[in-house]
């Protein structure tokens, strides 16, 4: 018997694929129709009980099967648990990555050290900049935190705002204004 396929209108999807319920792994997916922008592609330090294993990445099969869909990947700070799955990750997908000066140069370092420098778009995004991504625009907004450019961002979405914090503290007297 054959199924009909009920479609829905577009909606926004907000798809973690890690870091909820741990530190690390941070990761999640913006899906709107044919577009998705990527937060972060961070790892995870083993826990005692993962006996032989070295680092934790996530299960990027979703994005994997959709990856002529992926617009970019925004990073919010230079941190590993935001960056470090990178390297394992850009051997199969390569959209073009944004972040601050600084985040990005721990990028750079991080895709040489895997013979994958050059091979990836690069763009370094300010303050207050904002980029356009499919249906998505995505303004990096200054936070503070245990290291320097660090941002949150304000995804602009067909169903409105979304604000990803990134990881931030509360600094009263910021040594960066």
């Amino acid at each position: 018997m054959d199924q009909d396929i009920v479609s829905t209108p577009a909606g926004l999807r907000i798809i973690p694929l890690g870091g909820l319920g741990e530190i690390g792994l941070n990761m999640a997916l913006f899906e709107y129709g044919d577009d998705i922008i990527v937060v972060d592609f961070g790892l995870m330090f083993p826990e005692p009980h993962m006996l032989g294993i070295d680092l934790v990445i996530p299960d990027i099969a979703y994005l994997r099967e959709r990856a002529e869909k992926v617009r970019g990947i925004f990073l919010t700070h230079g941190h590993e648990d935001h960056i470090g799955a990178l390297p394992f990750v850009l051997q199969e997908l390569s959209p073009p990555l944004y972040g601050t000066a600084l985040t990005l140069g721990f990028v750079r370092e991080k895709l040489k050290e895997f013979d994958l420098d050059g091979l990836v778009d690069l763009e370094v995004v300010k303050p207050r900049e904002k980029v356009a991504a499919g249906c998505f625009e995505v303004e990096f907004i200054r936070v503070s935190h245990s290291i320097v450019d660090g941002c949150a961002l304000a995804i602009r979405t067909p169903e409105g705002v979304v604000i990803h914090t990134g990881d931030f503290k509360i600094d009263h007297t910021p040594v960066d204004g």
